[in-house]
């Protein structure tokens, strides 16, 4: 397989687009420009062929795992799965990760508290928050410390309370059973939901 042409990218830096003979375009960065010793005219044995191939595939696996982890906060486990969709394997994940890490782009910790402020704030229960830390694949031993920084539930409770009540005193058991079901869906325990009921002027036996 003979290399036809070989340019720099105009869009990306760094990166230089390969055209070989059979009208493919093959897009390496530097280090395979170097590496593998490309210019126009060489001829690639089946194993360089393939080996360039390879490398070039990983090289745009840590391009776009760079780009996502710089574009948007997520756990390490999420980069993971994406970096297994795209194909790469348990050590190349574990190495683009540790040196996302290393950078500062990953962080479990404080991407934990991230995730319970911002449900937190919108009103949920530590349920849903326990429910989205381990849907996104946080750690357990980081849950608690970054649970103890939620905002209130009382707080938020009161507030959703009185704006579904909009002042009216509950007195009908199915409404206040309605109400209750959706603060439970909400990620609130009975406990909680109780004694939110009562500072309302409303009492209401935990059903469980």
């Amino acid at each position: 397989m003979v290399i036809q042409e070989l340019k720099p990218s105009k869009r990306v830096p760094g990166r230089w687009l390969l055209r070989l003979e059979d009208g493919s375009i093959l897009r390496v960065g530097e280090n395979e420009v170097l590496d593998f010793s490309l210019y126009a005219g060489k001829e690639l044995t089946p194993e360089e062929a393939e080996g360039l191939t390879l490398s070039a595939q990983k090289n745009s696996r840590r391009e776009r795992a760079l780009n996502l982890a710089a574009g948007k906060p997520m756990s390490r486990r999420e980069l993971e799965r994406k970096l297994a969709d795209w194909g790469a394997g348990e050590t190349e994940q574990a190495s683009v990760c540790g040196r996302l890490e290393e950078l500062g782009l990953l962080d479990d910790a404080r991407y934990a508290e991230l995730v319970v402020r911002h449900y937190s704030s919108k009103g949920y229960g530590e349920r849903k928050l326990r429910d989205e830390l381990y849907r996104r694949g946080v750690p357990r031993e980081l849950w608690e410390e970054a649970l103890g920084k939620a905002e209130d539930p009382a707080q938020a409770l009161d507030a959703l309370i009185a704006k579904k009540c909009k002042g009216i005193p509950l007195e009908d058991p199915k409404e206040l059973k309605r109400l209750s079901d959706a603060l439970a869906r909400r990620g609130y325990a009975w406990s909680d939901i109780s004694e939110a009921l009562g500072r309302y002027g409303t009492q209401w036996e935990d059903p469980i």
